[in-house]
């Protein structure tokens, strides 16, 4: 009798676990998501700088250099603009070069003082329909720098949730049950936990990598009986490694998963902070975050 409820529990828990992967498969990836807005980013950066251009090559300037883009939130982005243009070319231009990388999403665009973040032009994307055109389209623009900057409009909830709304609710459903079933059926004895393991794989606050000590709170990191402080970016990549280990992390996934309050910025930064990481893990034999070509890296964790 014990036998037959031991099978039947068994098959239980493998139907739960099965349902699970399906319900879960259906709910949007976070990693793809932020590969998806890292890709915006791109393409909006593209966009702005391809206008800036054509901007200063239309006013004949065709050797000025073209700042970097800066992206002040998700949805914004801006480009210093010091030499002479024609405000009254930028509304087709930007146009053209959104449509070029695709971008759809509804704008504002504003000229701003550089010294004082001053609005002196700008207009709706919806004005390039309108009869009189984009306001203060034949003002004279007085010689100055300027901000030139681009205002995405958000996402809808909508648009991003798709018609899977229903999944999350009933993959957590399903995990409940999931639970209940293992916690009733799983031996007594796997419940006996030293403090020490509770410490270092519940408490999300401290980690054991190898025989290093990660404290995520402190940002210091303990190994061969030394104590490292660590910046805030590489506590944060570090963590990301210590959570993802034996598992290949692409590049985007991983600018954007520690650098993503920062904006748009160049990829050396993963390999400056990795080679920073690699020194502070020297003495760590059981330690080691490899390169994988063309993708990103991999913290291989030793047992």
């Amino acid at each position: 009798m014990q036998m037959h409820q031991l099978k039947i529990q068994q098959w239980f828990r493998k139907l739960i676990f099965l349902l699970l992967l399906c319900a879960l498969f259906l709910i949007k990836n976070p990693a793809s998501a932020n590969s998806e807005n890292f890709r915006f980013a791109e393409k909006a950066n593209i966009a702005l700088r391809r206008t800036a251009h054509l901007l200063l090559v239309k006013n004949g300037d065709s050797l000025s250099t073209i700042p970097p883009v800066k992206q002040l939130d998700a949805n914004t982005f801006s480009i210093r603009m010091e030499h002479v243009f024609d405000y009254k070319q930028l509304p087709e231009l930007l146009k053209q070069s959104l449509q070029m990388q695709q971008i759809v999403r509804g704008y504002n665009v504003s000229m701003r003082k550089c010294e004082n973040n001053e609005l002196q032009l700008g207009y709706n994307f919806l004005d390039l329909n309108q009869e009189g055109g984009v306001p203060c389209g034949g003002r004279i623009q007085t010689a100055g720098c300027y901000q030139l900057q681009i205002s995405f409009l958000p996402e809808t909830v909508e648009a991003t949730t798709g018609g899977n709304w229903w999944a999350l609710p009933f993959g957590t459903l399903l995990a409940g049950l999931g639970y209940i079933v293992w916690k009733k059926s799983r031996p007594r004895n796997e419940l006996q936990t030293t403090s020490e393991t509770l410490d270092f794989v519940i408490n999300e606050s401290k980690m054991l990598i190898g025989m290093s000590r990660f404290d995520i709170a402190n940002q210091t990191l303990t190994s061969a009986g030394v104590t490292h402080q660590l910046t805030f970016r590489e506590a944060k990549l570090l963590a990301l490694f210590a959570r993802n280990a034996n598992q290949v992390l692409d590049r985007d996934f991983i600018l954007k998963s520690v650098w993503e309050d920062e904006g748009v910025i160049v990829g050396r930064s993963v390999d400056v902070f990795v080679s920073r990481l690699r020194k502070i893990l020297a003495n760590e034999p059981a330690v080691k975050i490899a390169a994988v070509h063309g993708v990103g890296y991999k913290m291989e964790v030793f047992s």
